[in-house]
């Protein structure tokens, strides 16, 4: 069965019958070449397509330019891309590193590499030096393509390797320095794609360093399979969508779902070069047709507090929507379903898996809101206590993947360094989750993100989604803030809608709405509001900020 026929078979498919039908074996026929005796990733996401006259890239920059760009484009691309690569030195397993915004030359940089044989390494274009320099060193990267408005930065990276500058109209590069566009222009648009096999390297990644240096996550090809499930069970992604994965490739959702995995599928991603609002990605939506949209909850958030009129003009376009980066608050799918039509589903995943637990836009099973949702067929995930032993439903542990019984898990361990998540047959998450009786997975917070407050064990999850229901709130962050006589005490910060004032009576009303539509012991007793929560340059909430901020000596005399 051909890639194109296996996509357009999709529908809804039963979960339980997907998971009993699961065969590694079956993606063998979905790929040009195997996993075992050589393939290329240039040509399974760009190649194999280019014959059918698709497009790859649906492109929109910042000043409102728009162009598309067709697989056999790409293709061309990618083989001028490889040989400045391999006019540099550039050979297969080294690596590249890429700190582009989205724009058509990154996309060619990432297929260019692969094509090589080479490995891709993202580099954020929020990043400073320091940063940077941690990750090249780490990956012992050959080369770095960026641009002008990037290039200062490696200025103090030491030991940075050869760089290569895209620039714009205008610019020109330094000396020393290759000037990306003039190399590719004057290369070859020929280059034979280089077969690797199964356990070889095509990404490094990095985890995104909240408890001390990132550390590096080596992707190999054997991770495809997976990419390609998630876009296809979770997502839904059928050929008639506009698909558009507003995550930044500079990390793992992004470059894992927003180029690997709809490339893979043959389908067209989306890049707009803009900054993140409201009104940019209502306009996008509405301007391209998405149908398909994925992103983080705090994306969504910000939609919801531009209002109900701001979403007006694409109520209904939105056939299935994804969430993924930190869990997906009830309050977001009620408010989806009412003024959008959308229904918006939660995904769990980590840089060192990519997504395992969803709730399946195209499998049937019950969603429950709050849950993260059922394991991806390929994937066996358990509940462990302290021991390591598996607990049955109802009771909090550490999520664990069965190394034994998954065949879509593809990390084996950090970048040259031990792995103390891994072992007894288990990789460790360190997320605190509930396993319900259906077999699904409530989420209830990071292993150091659990508040114990008199006894109880309360998930901030919880304790936040109760307060954006509350019309005055925009966000909110629970932390469990250091208590003599109650261990800890819940404490909330609070991010306000607009126009609204923060007093102690709007605090006073937010402990008693809280009380009031959960528990009377998880409420937060102390609230405090702020312009803007601390987050990760992906958008992920970092409570580890906010715990530190309330155990600081000088926290009192500050306050």
């Amino acid at each position: 069965m051909s890639n194109a026929t296996d996509r357009a078979a999709t529908g809804v498919a039963d979960y339980a019958d997907a998971v009993a039908r699961f065969r590694l074996a079956d993606f063998d026929r979905l790929f040009e070449g195997s996993l075992e005796t050589g393939l290329n990733v240039c040509v399974e996401c760009c190649d194999r397509h280019a014959a059918g006259g698709g497009i790859a890239l649906e492109w929109e920059g910042q000043d409102g330019r728009r162009a598309s760009f067709t697989f056999a484009e790409m293709k061309d691309q990618s083989a001028r891309v490889a040989n400045l690569l391999a006019a540099q030195g550039v050979k297969p397993g080294d690596v590249v590193a890429g700190m582009l915004p989205r724009t058509p030359e990154l996309l060619a940089t990432i297929l260019g590499t692969w094509r090589a044989g080479a490995v891709y390494q993202p580099l954020f274009t929020a990043f400073g030096p320091k940063a940077i320099e941690h990750r090249l060193k780490m990956s012992s990267a050959k080369l770095v393509v960026t641009d002008n408005a990037n290039r200062a930065k490696l200025d103090d990276v030491a030991g940075c390797p050869a760089v290569a500058v895209v620039t714009r109209p205008g610019e020109s590069v330094r000396p020393g320095d290759l000037d990306f566009r003039a190399e590719t222009a004057a290369a070859s648009a020929t280059f034979a794609p280089v077969p690797r096999k199964a356990d070889d390297l095509f990404l490094m990644m990095s985890t995104s360093g909240t408890t001390g240096l990132p550390k590096g996550v080596p992707v190999p090809l054997k991770a495809l399979p997976a990419f390609y499930s998630y876009l296809r069970d979770a997502v839904d992604l059928r050929p008639e969508d506009k698909f558009w994965n507003i995550a930044d490739p500079g990390w793992a959702y992004g470059l894992y779902y927003a180029v690997t995995g709809p490339l893979l599928l043959g389908h067209a991603t989306t890049f707009y070069e803009g900054p993140f609002t409201a009104e940019s990605t209502y306009s996008i939506i509405k301007r391209h047709g998405i149908t398909n949209l994925a992103g983080a909850p705090t994306a969504y958030r910000l939609l919801i507090a531009a209002g109900p009129e701001a979403a007006a003009g694409v109520k209904g376009q939105l056939r299935a929507v994804s969430s993924a980066g930190e869990p997906l608050n009830p309050e977001v799918i009620r408010w989806f379903a009412e003024h959008l039509a959308a229904p918006i589903h939660d995904h769990y995943g980590q840089t060192e898996l990519g997504m395992v637990v969803n709730n399946h836009h195209r499998l049937r099973h019950t969603v429950h809101p709050g849950s993260a949702g059922m394991p991806m067929p390929g994937f066996r995930v358990a509940v462990l206590d302290d021991e390591s032993r598996e607990l049955g439903p109802n009771l909090p542990g550490v999520l664990a993947v069965d190394l034994n019984n998954s065949p879509l898990m593809w990390f084996s361990g950090y970048w040259q360094q031990e792995t103390p998540a891994i072992g007894g047959g288990y990789y460790r998450t360190g997320d605190t989750v509930e396993l319900e009786p259906d077999g699904s997975i409530s989420f209830v917070g990071r292993a150091d993100d659990v508040i114990t407050s008199s006894g109880y064990r309360i998930g901030p999850f919880d304790v936040e989604s109760a307060l954006i229901e509350h019309p005055a709130v925009i966000e909110a962050a629970v932390i469990g803030k250091p208590d003599p006589e109650r261990t800890e005490i819940v404490k909330a910060y609070v991010v306000l809608a607009k126009g609204i004032q923060g007093n102690e009576q709007l605090a006073e009303d937010l402990r008693q709405y809280v009380k009031k539509r959960l528990s009377a012991h998880a409420y937060p007793r102390e609230i405090e509001f702020l312009e803007q929560l601390p987050k990760t340059p992906s958008g992920k909430l970092q409570r580890f900020v906010l715990r530190k901020r309330e155990t600081a000596p000088d926290r009192d005399a500050a306050a």
